[in-house]
């Protein structure tokens, strides 16, 4: 008889092949103008506006929902020249090459810092040898999504940590992490993006103070629970004035990745969702702008 832990993995698994098999026939279906009864139409905007670039990017309704999900929340900010990047990083640099009026088409030259917006760590950014982004395999980009909030914490410390008790509490809430699993950190920390300056959070002597993974956190979750990857809502997977790169070593020389500056995370419940992510690959990547997405 097999034990209970085979069954559990063996019951997630066939859940997520009926997953991607459904939501595969549904963009399928859509393209081919042959949606079933009942799915929903073209995604559409939630009713508040965004007038700020940076804000929080809001949830659509989605023409997955015939796989089990009604929402998408896109969890990447834009990507603009005034976004931070982390100290030694040059921010978004956007050179017009042509225009409709003149041309008869529109493009850029765009350059920017792979660590750039929205972004992934590769385990090549920190671990020599490590496997750059475009070499990660595609099913670790499609996990069941945990969003562990500290914003409360956050919000009176900005050195907060994501710490092993966290990881606990949820567990003791919702039970254990699911099997390759994508842990989200959620401090409420992009709120600070109106003013990069409170982003950043620097003192006089120029440290910077925003919340990260405590390193114990970071060990707990790739040696002792199955994880695929570690996001933020800040600049770092480390909190701001950390001395050392302790939670990026521990995340990416475990080879898992990581994502920073993760966006809309409040809107995404802290079980059930699923992360969809549209990682950089670029040859060699150590990293690159990411669109990711919440299905719920």
């Amino acid at each position: 008889m097999c034990s209970p832990r085979v069954m559990a993995t063996v019951q997630e698994a066939m859940s997520r092949r009926r997953f991607l098999g459904r939501v595969g026939a549904a963009g399928a279906a859509a393209a081919l103008g042959t949606a079933p009864p009942g799915a929903a139409g073209s995604a559409q905007e939630a009713a508040t506006p965004v007038a700020n670039p940076m804000a929080t990017p809001q949830a659509l309704a989605s023409p997955v929902a015939t796989g089990g999900f009604s929402r998408v929340q896109d969890l990447s900010h834009v990507i603009t020249p005034a976004f931070p990047v982390f100290p030694g990083f040059r921010s978004l640099q956007v050179t017009n090459q042509a225009a409709v009026e003149a041309d008869g088409f529109y493009a850029n030259d765009v350059a920017f810092a792979e660590h750039t917006g929205t972004h992934m760590d590769a385990p090549a950014h920190f671990v020599a040898g490590g496997a750059t982004a475009e070499r990660l395999p595609a099913d670790r980009l499609v996990a069941p999504l945990v969003v562990i909030d500290i914003g409360e914490r956050a919000a009176g410390d900005p050195d907060a940590q994501l710490t092993p008790d966290d990881v606990l509490a949820w567990e003791a809430r919702y039970g254990p992490l699911p099997a390759g699993a994508f842990v989200a950190m959620h401090s409420g920390w992009e709120t600070r993006l109106v003013e990069p300056a409170r982003y950043f959070n620097a003192d006089a002597a120029g440290a910077l103070h925003f919340p990260g993974v405590h390193p114990d956190t970071a060990t707990l979750l790739v040696g002792e629970r199955d994880i695929v990857g570690l996001g933020v809502d800040t600049l770092s997977l480390d909190f701001g004035a950390a001395t050392s790169f302790d939670t990026h070593l521990a995340v990416l020389g475990a080879g898992k990745y990581g994502l920073e500056n993760v966006a809309g995370l409040a809107a995404v419940p802290p079980s059930g969702a699923t992360i969809v992510v549209g990682g950089p690959k670029h040859e060699g990547a150590s990293g690159g702008p990411t669109r990711a997405f919440a299905l719920f």
